[in-house]
């Protein structure tokens, strides 16, 4: 809820006109920060007001972004309190509670907020940016969480006590919530729950790695699978063939889905689950990684009227992000947009979504066959698999539409022969193909304990860098901290090769060249390729050298 005494400070200073705070100040959601939403207003300058009313009150300006907060003391608070109460913990001494906000009518409740820390307490006032930034990290404990984990089934949501089965009993249900809320919490993009002869395993993978969180007594492998089978409407009595589900839960107050694998092994069923939080989808291609360079060809290919631009790399390596994010920016309403995927991960707002079925013959073809008679201006297809679905991808491409797909392809020139290979002529490619991205993910390093280092010349020519390059490049890394669980990573970050069809390289693929024919002539044409995208992006301290050479091939900077 946005408060009514912090828009006296805003209409004070005169920077926001009080038309534009009415949409704030309704806003009843006791679970947001309603203030943050004038970050939205390119008008507002964040910054010049803070410092303007830090003057004003007499208070320390502080940019909390930039400094060293232990989590410990960040967590000192429940995140409820600090959306409540509108502070956050930056530091602690035994005689005083240092806190940063960004609205001074708190100080009136100073008395409250004495009682709530027990102690002592020392304002300073930081920007709404970066009061954000740091709220991000705050973390809702597991035990916390377990308690609002509710499933939902058709729109509402029904207690865990509705579910009935053999063999599932109250605590199985309790370890079951903890398990899918952990992974919430830590942010694990999937949950392998692993049955062995003598052991019974789950692991998360959080930022691409994977780690053993559990390792339970073989006799629950049975009560645990059968409740997850239950959650995913799963048929718990077939054991013998791989089964698909989905799960469908609120944590917190937010709806999460739970993509639900089933695979028969030897010892029994390996359950996957893949977290699908809508949440955490970035649907801004800014904030993806792109370069400057790269985002415009991209932005200025996918607007086209029509053709077909591709998007390749890796399973889990963000191509159906990029996509997502893709179809954003082109999704207005004078557009028609049809997807087919397999599954549908997010629910886009006025999008055709359509889930691919192979079993009822709704496939990749089939559906782009039905697109085609559905009036579209721009047709979205999961994955380019076969020639059949790449002939009519091809023939909408050079119809008058926009075709957006994926490929599993090392890197950008490489799609180009993968598309050749399926059969395609190589002057209905030259004609459809507009542009063609590879893309990898690498690990962030943690901002908290982000640190520089001095790494020798000659690693770094190995690595890629040339040798004037090398002499001026900064290299960082994650010494580990709270914050990252003494990983020294904290999320990831994209990297990118774009490589737009020029009249040189049309003309090359005339003449059915190899992929790394095409390699040469684009990175002649200006293309940069997966490593030099990754070495900018070391330089930049984005991520370390070894998470760059690792998630892509060598070519030098």
């Amino acid at each position: 809820m946005f408060r009514k005494e912090f828009s006296d400070v805003i209409s004070k200073t005169g920077m926001v006109p009080l038309k534009d705070l009415r949409p704030l100040l309704l806003d009843k959601n006791p679970k947001i920060v309603s203030e943050l939403g004038l970050l939205k207003y390119k008008f507002f300058d964040d910054i010049k007001f803070a410092q303007m009313v830090a003057q004003n009150y007499k208070l320390p300006y502080v940019n909390i972004a930039e400094s060293r907060i232990e989590d410990s003391v960040l967590n000192t608070l429940k995140k409820a309190q600090i959306i409540k109460h509108r502070l956050l913990p930056i530091g602690k001494s035994a005689k005083v509670i240092t806190v940063a906000i960004f609205d001074p009518s708190i100080i009136e409740e100073a008395a409250e907020i004495r009682t709530l820390f027990q102690g002592n307490v020392e304002f300073m006032l930081t920007s709404l940016q970066a009061w954000k930034e740091v709220f991000e990290r705050v973390t809702v404990s597991v035990d916390e969480l377990v308690g609002t984990v509710r499933e939902v089934k058709a729109g509402n949501i029904t207690e865990d006590e509705d579910v009935s089965a053999e063999d599932i009993g109250d605590d199985i249900i309790f370890i079951v919530n903890k398990i899918l809320a952990e992974a919430y919490s830590k942010g694990a993009s999937d949950i392998h729950v692993e049955p062995y002869e003598k052991r019974f395993r789950v692991r998360f993978r959080i930022d691409g790695t994977l780690a053993e969180v559990y390792d339970f007594p073989k006799a629950m492998k049975a009560p645990l699978i059968s409740r997850l089978k239950i959650l995913a409407q799963l048929d718990i009595s077939e054991k013998r063939k791989p089964q698909d589900g989905r799960i469908k839960l609120e944590i917190g107050g937010e709806p999460i889905d739970y993509r639900v694998s089933s695979l028969p092994t030897l010892f029994g069923e390996k359950i996957c689950l893949r977290l699908l939080d809508s949440s955490n989808l970035e649907l801004d291609m800014t904030k993806l990684g792109f370069e400057q360079k790269q985002i415009d060809i991209f932005q200025r290919n996918i607007r086209k009227p029509f053709g077909m631009c591709l998007v390749t790399g890796p399973t889990g390596s963000g191509k159906t992000t990029t996509l997502y994010s893709a179809l954003a920016d082109l999704n207005k309403v004078g557009v028609n947009i049809s997807t087919a995927e397999d599954p549908c991960e997010f629910n886009l707002e006025g999008i055709n979504q359509v889930n691919v079925r192979k079993d009822v013959g709704l496939t990749f073809a089939t559906a782009l066959k039905s697109f085609l008679r559905q009036d579209p201006d721009i047709i979205m297809v999961g994955e380019i698999r076969d020639y059949e679905a790449g002939e009519i991808a091809v023939e909408a491409a050079l119809t008058g539409h926009m075709v957006l797909s994926t490929l599993h392809t090392n890197d950008a020139p490489s799609t180009v022969t993968r598309i050749l290979n399926m059969g395609i002529e190589p002057f209905l490619v030259t004609g459809a193909l507009n542009v063609c991205v590879a893309q990898r993910l690498c690990r962030r390093i943690c901002p908290n304990c982000k640190r520089r280092i001095e790494v020798s010349k000659e690693k770094l020519i190995a690595s890629g860098y040339s040798s004037k390059t090398a002499e001026k490049v900064r290299v960082y890394e994650g010494e580990g901290c709270d914050t990252c669980g003494g990983k020294g990573y904290k999320g990831r970050v994209a990297i990118y090769e774009v490589m737009e069809m020029t009249p040189a390289l049309r003309d090359l693929i005339l003449r059915n060249p190899s992929a790394d024919d095409l390699k040469r002539l684009a990175i002649k044409e200006g293309m940069k390729t997966l490593r030099m995208s990754a070495l900018t992006k070391v330089h930049e301290g984005a991520t370390t050298l070894e998470e760059a050479v690792s998630n892509s091939s060598s070519d030098k900077l």
